[in-house]
């Protein structure tokens, strides 16, 4: 129940920081990506904003032998560069580019309706249902 609670607190946390901030605004979004136009450089502060915490969180976690509520932590990810890592973040950039919204927000976006959130949702979780046969093949084309 504990990690039910905790992760609800989180979650809403994550959900009113998205807000605060602007993330849920896809104009403020597609401005910040536009570095030869109209460029909004507020998101750097979101940016800041998040690494800044995560890398007190990384050094914290560094120290421990467990998470403190329990389980273990996830195993490091490989450092190399592979055609996955590449290829989901071409994917994911266009997306973004394209929409103005991520996962996070996308989610959060729903909350007070229209129907682009709906169909950029809708469309992400096709992608992501669409992800792992399509990787399957992309892993058995670079293998041979």
């Amino acid at each position: 129940m504990q990690r039910v609670l905790l992760s609800a607190a989180s979650g809403g946390l994550f959900g009113a920081g998205l807000l605060v901030s602007g993330m849920t605004d896809t104009t403020k979004v597609q401005g910040w990506l536009d570095v030869f136009g109209a460029w909004d450089p507020t998101l750097a502060f979101v940016l800041g904003g998040a690494i800044l915490p995560m890398l007190v969180a990384w050094q914290i976690a560094n120290r421990r032998a467990a998470p403190a509520l329990g389980g273990t932590f996830p195993s490091r990810p490989d450092p190399r560069l592979g055609h996955n890592l590449v290829l989901g973040s071409v994917l994911f950039g266009a997306g973004w580019g394209l929409v103005g919204l991520c996962p996070g927000p996308a989610i959060a976006s729903i909350s007070w309706g229209g129907t682009g959130g709906i169909v950029f949702l809708i469309a992400m979780v096709a992608g992501m249902v669409a992800a792992p046969p399509i990787r399957a093949r992309v892993d058995r084309l670079a293998a041979a």
